[in-house]
């Protein structure tokens, strides 16, 4: 029989957990060729979510949870559940309810026709206006930076199989981000129509903080395209201004009764001191994550595991 782990990052649901479990375990109970095992991973939440977890894993053997020491993020939270998983498969979803459990049967059904990866695509979202927008940003950097193949839709709720997971977990960087690791693994990855429901309760973890940080993570660290980019922009930019001088001496040479306009001048000197400032921004920022990289900065911290033998 064919093994499936479950990797759940939990934060702030203390009350949507429980019914995502048992979600699981009834659409499982009725798939007789798989058996399956669920990793619970605490990503600190400030609630009673920890409490919840040890609840269930106590109730049942073959759920087991992981908590984080302080916040390290969604990525950092489903990397350590990808490290403790084991199954031939491994689904990820989300722990509030708005990815149906009960489909889970469509990912699988998917790698079992060969795919090496699944993403579940929805057929109506049902996220706020500033989540869908977060979304668009997210593919359009995606395929421009990372090559996603522009037909792909990728979402938090999706399947791989578990030569895909081993490649993924030997990442070991400070700023993991799971699409990165997913399509840098294979190319071999399809879609899925699942239902997308709405939030049970609360408000997506998700601010314009956490997006940014979220995008950065995806091209600073899988893709060079950015600091190709300011090179051409740069290079633009300096012919611009090239171009603009030879033009300020002919004019000069044909009416020297032109003033010289030290508005202008200011203008083009600020302008061209901002691109500067932005490129070299761009670059400090590559450099700092490899100057964290390298002093081994942890991906996560674990303070608990609960379940898990050692």
């Amino acid at each position: 029989m064919k093994k499936v782990s479950f990797v759940i990052p939990c934060y702030r649901s203390a009350h949507t957990l429980p019914h995502v479990v048992e979600e699981i375990d009834r659409r499982m109970e009725t798939l007789s060729k798989y058996t399956y095992d669920i990793f619970l991973v605490n990503d600190c939440s400030p609630d009673n979510t920890l409490e919840v977890i040890r609840e269930l894993c106590k109730d049942r053997e073959n759920v087991k949870g992981i908590s984080f020491a302080r916040n390290f993020g969604q990525h950092a939270a489903l990397m350590a559940g990808l490290r403790f998983s084991d199954g031939d498969y491994v689904i990820c979803l989300d722990d509030d309810g708005q990815t149906p459990a009960q489909e889970a049967d469509k990912l699988l059904e998917k790698l079992e026709e060969g795919y090496d990866a699944v993403y579940a695509k929805y057929d109506h979202k049902q996220h706020s206006a500033f989540r869908n927008l977060g979304s668009r940003v997210n593919e359009w950097m995606t395929r421009i930076m990372l090559g996603k193949p522009a037909d792909l839709y990728l979402s938090s709720y999706f399947g791989v199989k578990r030569f895909v997971v081993e490649d993924m977990i030997r990442y070991e960087n400070s700023y993991p981000y799971v699409i990165g690791l997913v399509l840098r693994a294979t190319q071999n990855i399809t879609n899925v129509m699942v239902h997308h429901r709405e939030r049970e309760e609360g408000v997506s973890g998700y601010n314009l903080k956490k997006l940014l940080g979220l995008w950065f993570n995806g091209f600073t660290a899988f893709s060079v395209k950015p600091l190709r980019m300011a090179t051409a922009v740069g290079g633009t930019f300096a012919g611009i201004g090239f171009l603009y001088g030879i033009y300020t001496i002919l004019k000069r040479l044909i009416n020297p009764a032109v003033p010289m306009g030290f508005s202008s001048l200011m203008s083009v000197i600020v302008f061209f001191g901002g691109m500067i400032m932005v490129m070299l921004g761009l670059i400090g920022e590559y450099i700092g994550r490899i100057y964290i990289s390298l002093n081994n900065s942890p991906q996560y911290v674990i303070r608990e595991k609960i379940g898990i033998e050692e």
